[in-house]
């Protein structure tokens, strides 16, 4: 029986976690982010907020989790959770 073609993955994340205490500043998940082998981006995930970095950016946006919510609502749903409750 024949193998499969090896299937080459366009996207990969490298994984990295600091967690000495989880209430500390600094705690957390960091994400990064790869396609075809090129950084697009760095996720840092922590207790308060996330922070997004694009891959040739300098500074970090922080985002708070409500914030976060909303984006991915509209992204996923086409609308945000505050505009269904009004």
């Amino acid at each position: 029986m024949p193998r499969k073609p090896k299937v080459r993955h366009k996207h990969a994340v490298h994984a990295r976690l600091n967690v000495p205490h989880l209430t500390k500043a600094g705690s957390g998940l960091e994400l990064e982010i790869y396609a075809e082998d090129e950084k697009i981006g760095t996720l840092t995930i922590g207790r308060g907020s996330l922070f997004w970095k694009g891959g040739k950016r300098q500074k970090e946006m922080q985002i708070s989790w409500t914030s976060f919510a909303r984006m991915m609502d509209v992204m996923v749903y086409g609308e945000s959770r505050l505009a269904r409750e009004d």
